[in-house]
């Protein structure tokens, strides 16, 4: 039966504000904030001048849009060369550990052998050795090489890491036995379940480990000093020191370079962040 005129459809529930929810999206907005804001400020210190980023107080944006350092930067650097050398050894570190390491872990993690467990702890010890005292005995082997002054000398050293060995180790021991033992029953051998069965498994390892070791390796400073002097053969993260003078430093030629150093480094982050995050994630699942 339709309703009569007089009567009112019941007003519709009023949605409650969850008090919870906006204090947590406010602090998440704020952290984001937070994180955003230096890249802001090196964008906008390599658009102004010099005599603009040695005011007091400090100017936030520029008087003038000034986009001339970061074509300066190419000139007063060997930008592309060092990019290219950067990429390299972000590329031979990041793809030796994962080779390498994944493959120490499954030995480590689902192999039995005389010894394993001392051997392990020897690797383990290595992380409490700070990495500047492994300068000097890397640096022997690089002369020894005759690698001095090269590419490979950048990442030949890092491609293999005792953290990565222990961090995909403990994803393969979470992998039940079971479908290890089928595949045996199968006929397949140590390195065929390796390659075809327990490596695919652990793929959130293997990003997040890749992105870590990208990051360091892009960021490395120490090594590629040590061993590189000739600035075409350095990557980009020596490179941008030299920008720095006694008396004065380019400021805005020196930020427009960071920041374009940065972004290969950002983009890597944002296409395998799913990943990385589904690693954090399973990690802290495990018993």
């Amino acid at each position: 039966m339709a309703e009569t005129s007089g009567t009112q459809a019941p007003p519709a529930p009023r949605r409650r504000v969850d008090a919870g929810s906006v204090a947590t999206h406010a602090v998440l907005s704020l952290g984001a904030l937070v994180m955003v804001f230096p890249f802001l400020w090196q964008l906008l210190t390599a658009l102004k001048t010099l005599a603009e980023t040695s005011r007091v107080p400090p100017t936030f944006l520029p008087d003038r849009w000034n986009w001339s350092s970061f074509e300066e930067v190419f000139t007063a650097l060997p930008f592309r060369e060092m990019l290219t050398n950067s990429a390299i050894n972000t590329v031979g570190r990041t793809l030796g550990q994962l080779v390498f390491c994944s493959l120490a872990a499954y030995a480590f993690a689902r192999m039995r052998f005389r010894g394993r467990d001392v051997l392990f702890a020897l690797f383990l010890s290595v992380l409490m050795v700070p990495s500047s005292l492994l300068v000097l005995p890397q640096y022997d082997i690089i002369q020894r090489l005759g690698l001095l002054n090269s590419t490979p000398a950048l990442f030949l050293p890092g491609m293999f890491s005792a953290f990565g060995t222990f961090m995909l180790r403990q994803f393969f021991l979470a992998l039940p036995k079971e479908l290890e033992e089928a595949a045996r029953i199968d006929g397949a051998g140590s390195f065929r379940i390796f390659r075809s069965v327990m490596l695919p498994l652990i793929r959130p390892a293997l990003a997040a480990l890749a992105v870590i070791t990208a990051m360091w390796s892009w960021n490395d400073l120490l090594w590629p000093l040590v061993v590189n002097t000739d600035p075409r053969e350095m990557p980009i993260s020596a490179g941008l020191t030299s920008l720095e003078g006694q008396y004065e430093t380019n400021y805005p030629v020196m930020m427009a370079g960071s920041l374009i150093a940065s972004l290969p480094m950002l983009l890597v982050y944002v296409f395998l962040q799913r990943h990385f995050v589904q690693s954090v994630a399973l990690s802290g699942s495990k018993s």
